[in-house]
């Protein structure tokens, strides 16, 4: 199994997330569009298609995600040849139809293509996740040096974390926010106690300095 880091961003670095409602609806799109039939009416609530999950076919696995502001992460596996391709392409063009039609614009709403990048090494495999689930640190003041492994407060850190429901963190913890989206099997024995894995890490990290390379 090949597992795929995808992330892209606004044209610009524009914001394409300007309210929760805009996040939802991306949320909404990842699972719909997730599937080898047309999603022809992607006006469905969550609930009406979990009722249809025995007739899906998806093009690929969602093992993990995050939504920040301007830009998105996602990691993946493909489920069928070429999955990736169709999957990316139905969500940026679906997407980027609704944003653009709801904020009465017009054109590219994407940075170019979306990125991919191939997790190959086992430390890469370790580390990706919590390199996912902790971009919305960005947003905390003290935080926002956690690439370079630099925290002021982890309980403060943490705090946030649980009250950011924009990522597949809590599901991850235990906490069901959108369960229906991921598959967590690949991690079920690497971290048996995901929200310790996390809790150590940002203990570990709190009030030190260490440049990590980056992984976008």
């Amino acid at each position: 199994m090949e597992l795929i880091h995808l992330l892209n961003r606004g044209v610009d670095k524009r914001d394409i997330f300007l309210e929760d409602g805009d996040r939802v609806r991306f949320i909404h799109n990842l699972y719909s569009f997730n599937d080898v039939t047309p999603a022809n009416n992607t006006t469905r609530h969550m609930n009406d298609l979990r009722s249809r999950s025995c007739d899906r076919k998806p093009l690929v696995k969602l093992h993990a995600w995050c939504l920040m502001n301007n830009h998105f992460h996602l990691l993946v596996s493909e489920e069928i040849e070429g999955g990736i391709t169709q999957f990316i392409r139905k969500l940026g063009v679906g997407y980027a139809k609704y944003f653009n039609e709801k904020y009465s614009r017009s054109g590219t709403l994407f940075q170019g293509r979306t990125k991919r990048v191939q997790i190959e090494r086992d430390a890469h495999f370790l580390h990706i996740l919590n390199y996912i689930h902790l971009n919305p640190l960005d947003y905390l003041d003290g935080s926002h040096d956690w690439r370079s492994r630099s925290i002021q407060n982890y309980e403060e850190a943490l705090a946030y974390l649980d009250k950011y429901r924009w990522s597949s963190y809590l599901d991850y913890c235990g906490t069901r926010n959108f369960p229906s989206l991921i598959e967590t099997d690949i991690y079920k024995d690497v971290y048996i106690d995901y929200k310790s894995e996390i809790t150590s890490y940002l203990m570990d990290i709190e009030g030190r300095s260490e440049d990590l390379p980056t992984l976008e």
